[in-house]
């Protein structure tokens, strides 16, 4: 069994609030919730700086827990929840992020089993294969590039791996990352404790600290494709009309 903590903090730069932002009636933060409920997780708790998305979180049942408002990353945030709450440290925690509302909930489940399966890493994620040549050359596009036992070796917004000939080549073996995590309480905790690493803000990605510390990521092929997450007003209308359509 695992844990699901959705990170909603008010101040997003692109969309102040977003996690209130109404999709097809409801607030985001309620269709991400109801996501996570269609799991097997038998605990989930919202964890926001802000009383206004504890009341809405509140009002649908949701448990919530007030946190600082000064952590620089959801991770940061659901490891002071993890610590308020006295989780052990080996417990697993899915970290579904707060403007993730179409997340499959098949997803949650496997990413946090990834974790059992191999019990000596530290964090799961999950990747899909590159659809086109744009996305490989897409900063917006992480890539992820894994060893034989799916040991994930680097993330960048870079082209990798890099067709040195072709570049159809790369797209055929390359994988975008999902930002979708499974973390042991002990890890987070560490992740926590630990200044911004040069590559992580080289590339603005978190999860490269973790790998400069040598921990072991895990990433699998997931299940299904997700569909988008909510930065922009344009993603507002695209994912309402997958919302409406049932999706």
């Amino acid at each position: 069994m695992y844990r699901i903590v959705v990170p909603a903090r008010y101040a997003s730069t692109r969309l102040p609030g977003k996690a209130l932002l109404p999709l097809a009636g409801r607030p985001m933060i309620q269709w991400v919730v109801e996501r996570a409920r269609r799991s097997n997780a038998r605990e989930i708790v919202v964890a926001t700086d802000d009383e206004r998305i504890a009341q809405a979180a509140r009002a649908i049942g949701a448990d919530v827990q007030l946190t600082a408002a000064t952590h620089a990353s959801g991770s940061d945030r659901i490891a002071e929840v993890a610590r308020l709450r006295g989780w052990g440290a080996a417990d697993i925690v899915v970290n579904l992020q707060g403007d993730e509302p179409l997340m499959p909930p098949a997803l949650l489940d496997q990413v946090a089993a990834l974790l059992l399966h191999y019990p000596d890493a530290h964090i799961a994620t999950l990747a899909v294969p590159l659809q086109s040549e744009a996305a490989l050359m897409d900063p917006n596009v992480v890539k992820v590039v894994t060893d034989h036992q799916q040991r994930a070796l680097y993330f960048s917004r870079a082209p990798i791996p890099f067709g040195r000939d072709r570049s159809a080549d790369a797209v055929a073996v390359g994988r975008r990352h999902l930002g979708l995590y499974a973390y042991r309480v002990q890890a987070l905790q560490q992740l926590a404790m630990t200044p911004p690493s040069a590559l992580e803000r080289l590339e603005a990605l978190e999860q490269l600290r973790a790998l400069e510390r040598g921990m072991d990521i895990r990433v699998a092929q997931a299940q299904q494709v997700p569909g988008g997450d909510v930065n922009t007003q344009a993603d507002v209308a695209h994912v309402e009309a997958l919302l409406l359509a049932g999706q």
